[in-house]
C-alpha cells in the first residue's frame, strides 16, 4: 500500500488515528511489514506472512528499502557522504548502503537514500546528524519493489512473482 501522510503503521492505534490496516480493509488478520513514521509517506507492505515479515524487517537479511527524502539546511557532497559511511547516532551508528542526490534548489538539496535497518526515524535522525532537517519523506521501494503508479491511500495485492521476488531479496543463511 501507499501510505500517506498522517496515517500509522500498525494495525491498530490507542490514539484513534488511521492505521494502514485499516485502509487496506483486509477481510483477515494482517500487520504492516516494518514501520513508516505518520511523518512519512509511501511503499508499505500488509501480509499475513510471518516468514515474510522477519526476512523484510530484520537486518540481517539485508533486503533495503528506499527512500527519497527533501532535506533543507544546504548538505555538501562531504555531509551526504558520511550518510552512507556513517553517523552517531544516541542508539549508535547508522550508515546508508547508499547515497544519492538527485537535485539541488538553493539550500534544499533532494536525496536517495538505500537502507538496510529500520530504527526508529532513522533517516530523519541521521540527516539531523549532518545539520540538516528532513522536508518530507517517501518510501519508494521495498526490496526490489516499486509501484510508482500506487497513490496515496491505495493498495493492491503482490503477484506471485513479486512475492519470490521477496524472499530472494533475502540473504538467508543455510543454517536456516
Amino acid at each position: 500500500m501507499y501510505k500517506p501522510v498522517g496515517v500509522v503503521s500498525t494495525a491498530s492505534d490507542t490514539h484513534g488515528r488511521e492505521t494502514v490496516v485499516a485502509l487496506v480493509g483486509a477481510g483477515t488478520r494482517v500487520w504492516p511489514v516494518g514501520r513508516l513514521d505518520a511523518d512519512s509517506e509511501g511503499l508499505v507492505l500488509v501480509t499475513n506472512d510471518g516468514e515474510l515479515t522477519n526476512f523484510v524487517t530484520h537486518p540481517r537479511y539485508g533486503v533495503t528499502k528506499t527512500y527519497v527524502a527533501l532535506v533543507s539546511g544546504a548538505p555538501t557532497t562531504a555531509d551526504l557522504t558520511a550518510l552512507e559511511s556513517g553517523v552517531e547516532l544516541e542508539d549508535g551508528p547508522a550508515a546508508a548502503r547508499s547515497v544519492r542526490e538527485l537535485d539541488r534548489s538553493g539550500d534544499r538539496v533532494l536525496v536517495e537514500l538505500v537502507m538496510t535497518e529500520g530504527r526508529n526515524r532513522e533517516v530523519r535522525r541521521m540527516c539531523e546528524a549532518i545539520g540538516c532537517e528532513v522536508v518530507s519523506l517517501t518510501r519508494t521501494a521495498v526490496g526490489p519493489l516499486r509501484d510508482g503508479q500506487l497513490r496515496p491511500g491505495l493498495s493492491r495485492a503482490l503477484t506471485p512473482a513479486e512475492v519470490n521476488a521477496l524472499y530472494a531479496a533475502a540473504s538467508v543463511p543455510d543454517d536456516e
